[in-house]
């Protein structure tokens, strides 16, 4: 199933294809000279950003959550390492990125893992195959956590109605020592029922169904998410949004072009999905991280070259949080 996906992604996705990134000596990035700030990803010099027919800059393409698969959300919660390797050493809260050092390290120990997929087809295991395949790769990272702010790489605490409200979710997913009881569907929670991950953990990596599709047309772009098979119609024609009276799950967002950059707002959200996902590695336990109809999300899309994109979701939610929230990673094409 991953091998007949690749292959039809390959050949569904040729409008967007671009030639292999190259680093350029003295290559700079549209954020500047390479370093934490673009995650050190480069734009080669006279680089120009891709225009649609009508104007707009181009980002479109398959951009899958997976490639920053191997970072946890939260700093020092796990990730990042190998079965079978030494324990990491004490994890520093206050370190956002490895040293290049590290990071050729994390890259050499990729470089000789085993496809086990692939292997376990060349053997005629397939249901080894089935099992290993329906986990989308990761690539190594130099950033240590997705949460870039707070500073410490971790969730902010909430308020006391935050906790209260979380207090009061259900999941099948358990915390530490929970006995849990079934008398309800309102036992499980929005992601048990294929409802939704909600936001914003909706546009966090998980083990599979990482897709992101980024469609444009005249006055909107469209994120297309694998997972639960939501999609995203983003105006960016500066319409108004709709009446607050009206809730959605994944809220109403409008966008608007900064230059090359898209800025996306998402208001109007339909409290009840949790905001974080215990499929997101180094996430909370329990699926219990409460949402409000207050909450509001920016997101920022960034084009750094023909093959990388530079993500950033900012949350607020003042009736839980005691303040904001961001994360911020690289996407690649696929």
């Amino acid at each position: 199933m991953h091998s007949v996906l690749r292959a039809v992604s390959r050949t569904l996705l040729y409008p967007f294809a671009a030639t292999l990134f190259i680093a350029v000596v003295h290559a700079q990035s549209v954020l500047g000279p390479a370093s934490e700030a673009n995650h050190f990803i480069e734009t080669p010099r006279g680089w120009a950003q891709p225009k649609t027919p009508w104007g707009d800059p181009d980002i479109q393409g398959m951009w899958p959550i997976s490639f920053v698969g191997s970072v946890p959300l939260e700093r020092c919660a796990g990730g990042g390492g190998r079965r079978g390797t030494a324990p990491p050493p004490p994890c520093d809260l206050n370190k956002a990125f490895l040293t290049e050092a590290e990071y050729k390290e994390r890259l050499d120990a990729a470089a000789k893992q085993v496809d086990r997929h692939a292997a376990a087809i060349a053997e005629g295991n397939f249901g080894q195959a089935l099992q290993s395949g329906v986990t989308d790769p990761t690539a190594p990272q130099r950033q240590t956590s997705l949460i870039v702010d707070p500073p410490n790489g971790k969730l902010p605490e909430m308020t006391a109605e935050g906790k209260r409200l979380s207090a009061e979710m259900k999941s099948s997913w358990a915390l530490p020592g929970e006995t849990q009881v079934w008398d309800s569907y309102l036992d499980f929670d929005t992601w048990d029922r294929c409802i939704t991950r909600g936001m914003p953990s909706s546009m966090m990596p998980y083990r599979y169904n990482n897709g992101v599709r980024i469609m444009q047309v005249p006055g909107y772009v469209v994120l297309d998410l694998e997972m639960v098979h939501e999609t995203r119609i983003v105006p960016v024609d500066g319409r108004p949004a709709v009446s607050p009276k009206i809730k959605a799950w994944m809220g109403e967002s409008r966008g608007h072009w900064e230059g090359n950059r898209l800025v996306i707002e998402t208001t109007n959200f339909r409290a009840g999905a949790s905001a974080t996902n215990i499929g997101v590695m180094g996430s909370p336990q329990g699926n219990r991280f409460p949402t409000s109809e207050q909450m509001k999300i920016t997101e920022r899309i960034t084009r750094l070259n023909n093959d990388f994109l530079l993500y950033e979701i900012k949350t607020e939610d003042p009736v839980i949080l005691t303040r904001s929230w961001t994360a911020r990673y690289p996407l690649k094409l696929d």
